[in-house]
């Protein structure tokens, strides 16, 4: 695997120098004896590829910058590609490009790797080379070597986590400081956690892809992007959030993927839910990000840290491209990534949850019971009612009133029925709304 003398540095190219990525260049660049001491050979910094030569980088040599990042890819002397561009194109012909010339690569590339992670493993596995990606799931928090490897040896059952710190901050603050969705997502962007275009982070769709390489990498199948059930959080309104704080919950968007009781197939979902105070994940707060890994040797598992940022972030790329110059120095390569097992993605209607739906009915004699039967109908069982009184001029005998109701554990697609009955009653007035429940 190395080239010539052991003496000879590893060379590194990096593509992209942005937050990370100068982070990234100015680690190697400033501490070489310290790397070399933990890799037992020296890192050297080829070049960087960058979409603009004319932005400023202090710290970084103008030498290094080039914008023909498919020609420093293809050289055929690199030890270990580095990808911060992010995105699908031109990442993913680049990643492809560096491992067919021999190069181990490492990536932060979340998007990248909930499309491509399984072709990506393979091609890495048939050259010899590394494919690492610690950064791109949690920044900071190690998650996915323990996934690959730590925990290889078990069989995980679930990983549950808060994987998007914009999100957890927007509910931490309607939770703990009682603001409007829109105010919260405000003041998310003027601190710089959320982006000016949000929709990625609030829809879900970021949570979404890190949801499909933890289910890939913790059942060992290969999972897409658009196999992921998403939720985002901008329909959650302040009624549901003081209904959670009565029950003893929080609202958090979680990202899980889960074996189904069979082990045939796994469920890997993206969606608000009331969590229990008493569970790990409800304390965690402001932009953090936590994973809860269960796992039927083990037991439970928990990892929590920053999960954003460059520094947490650039960390977890050179702890990445320590270990590859390491596997580099020895002729080795981890070959680890590569899915050997064909479980399917279950449809949401197949997996079991607790559930809280709301809606508004006029409280009159039989009404609650008209309510129940409609959820026993269907073979779901309630465990806890809600019952407020709206503020309205209506006689006593049609005064309206908000039902909230927790269910038992049922199947999703038990409860899809129960809803669509309820939106057709005559004895429910306004919109049937639903949020699952975790830790109860």
């Amino acid at each position: 695997m190395g080239r010539g003398s052991v003496s000879k540095p590893l060379k590194v190219a990096l593509l992209g120098a942005g937050v990370v990525g100068s982070q990234v260049a100015r680690i190697i660049l400033n501490e070489p004896d310290t790397l070399e001491q933990r890799i037992g050979r020296r890192l050297e910094l080829v070049g960087i590829g960058v979409r603009n030569l004319d932005v400023p980088r202090e710290g970084i040599d103008p030498a290094l910058l080039t914008t023909d990042l498919d020609g420093l890819v293809s050289r055929g002397d690199l030890d270990v590609v580095v990808e911060l561009i992010g995105g699908i194109e031109p990442a993913h012909a680049l990643v492809q490009t560096a491992i067919e010339h021999g190069a181990s690569v490492v990536t932060a590339n979340k998007a990248l790797l909930a499309d491509e992670l399984g072709p990506l493993s393979r091609a890495a596995q048939e050259k010899g080379v590394d494919l690492y990606y610690e950064a791109a799931v949690a920044g900071a928090i190690p998650i996915i070597r323990p996934l690959r490897e730590s925990l290889v040896g078990d069989e995980i059952t679930e990983v549950m986590g808060i994987v998007n710190g914009t999100t957890n901050y927007i509910l931490d603050k309607m939770v703990t400081d009682h603001l409007s969705f829109d105010a919260a997502l405000a003041e998310a962007q003027a601190l710089g956690y959320a982006e000016a275009d949000p929709t990625a982070d609030v829809e879900g769709h970021d949570a979404a892809a890190k949801a499909a390489i933890l289910a890939g990498l913790a059942f060992h199948t290969e999972v897409t992007r658009d196999e992921v059930f998403c939720e985002g959080i901008t329909g959650i309104t302040e009624a549901e959030i003081a209904a959670a704080d009565q029950l003893g919950c929080t609202v958090k968007l979680l990202a899980t993927a889960k074996l189904t009781s069979d082990a045939g197939s796994v469920i890997v979902k993206v969606h608000p839910a009331m969590v229990s105070r008493k569970h790990p994940l409800a304390a965690v707060s402001g932009a953090r990000n936590a994973i809860f890994v269960n796992s039927r040797e083990a037991g439970e598992l928990m990892f929590v840290g920053a999960g954003a940022g460059g520094a947490p972030t650039a960390s977890a790329v050179m702890g990445d491209v320590v270990t590859v110059a390491r596997n580099r120095r020895r002729g080795t390569a981890g070959h680890v990534g590569a899915a050997y097992t064909h479980r399917p993605v279950a449809p949401i209607g197949e997996s079991t949850a607790q559930f809280y739906v709301s809606f508004e009915v006029v409280d009159r004699p039989g009404v609650l019971a008209r309510c129940a039967a409609v959820f026993g109908s269907h073979g779901v069982s309630l465990r806890v009612v809600q019952q407020s009184y709206l503020d309205d001029e209506s006689s006593a005998e049609e005064h309206p009133a908000r039902l909230g109701i927790m269910t038992h554990a049922t199947q999703e697609a038990r409860l899809s029925q129960v809803l669509s009955e309820l939106r057709e009653a005559d004895f429910v007035g306004s919109q049937v709304r639903m949020m699952r429940v975790e830790g109860f």
